[in-house]
């Protein structure tokens, strides 16, 4: 099933700019260009919504109190004014992202993928709370690996890479997407922080005598979860 987009923006060339090239990545893309026409496409199934502020018949951020009345799906913002109260003002209504126009469609489709990864990852926990392996079991609740009945100690983000990773069980991502998806793309790191971060989750599989090599590394591609539960 295609995943689902609704523009809102009364700039008719901004849309023909944008929908062929979303099509073209997958999506199922559709538009409004007034805010009362937008609340009357607003629908549960959507997965992300693209949200001018600047609409004449209806301001963006009154639109979004309104969606989030009973849709739950992120929310980027498009503007042409990047002032930090307006950014501030989006995120308080509702808003997940804030992208200032004129922007590039690369930079655009990236936060799109990043958020909608994001939203199958919280999807998945609401539907799953343990996931078990041959000799580890991880808690998507507890946020908390176990051997056994024993705790292992990973800090937050080799938690959330292994999370990431077991919860897609086959796929393979790469160190873009892993950055992306754990660090964000406005991060100061840097991709090699990806790979230290999967050594040191490693290293501490080995040291709990835990032989199965649970990630394995896909050459020039990336990584992926691998057990027998794939």
């Amino acid at each position: 099933m295609n995943k689902k987009i609704l523009i809102i923006d009364d700039n008719e060339e901004i849309i023909s700019f944008i929908k062929p090239a979303l099509e073209f990545e997958g999506f199922e893309v559709d538009f409004a260009i007034r805010g009362y026409e937008a609340l009357e496409k607003i629908r549960e199934d959507l997965d992300i919504i693209l949200l001018d502020v600047m609409l004449p018949d209806l301001n963006g951020f009154d639109i979004c109190k309104q969606i989030r009345k009973n849709v739950n799906c992120p929310i980027i913002f498009l503007t042409a004014r990047g002032l930090e109260e307006e950014r501030v003002k989006g995120f308080l209504v509702g808003g997940d992202d804030y992208i200032v126009k004129p922007f590039s469609l690369k930079e655009l489709i990236l936060r799109i993928n990043v958020h909608f990864k994001r939203t199958c990852k919280n999807l998945i926990k609401k539907e799953r709370t343990k996931l078990d392996f041959d000799n580890i079991s991880v808690n998507l609740i507890s946020k908390s690996i176990k051997q056994n009945e024993n705790i292992i100690d990973f800090a937050k983000k080799e938690y959330e890479i292994i999370e990431l990773l077991c919860t897609h069980p086959g796929q393979v991502f790469s160190k873009e997407q892993i950055f992306e998806i754990i660090w964000g793309y406005d991060s100061e790191s840097d991709l090699n922080t990806v790979t230290e971060h999967i050594k040191r989750i490693r290293g501490k599989f080995k040291l709990n005598n835990i032989s199965k090599n649970y990630i394995k590394t896909v050459w020039g591609i990336g990584y992926k979860w691998e057990s027998s539960n794939t």
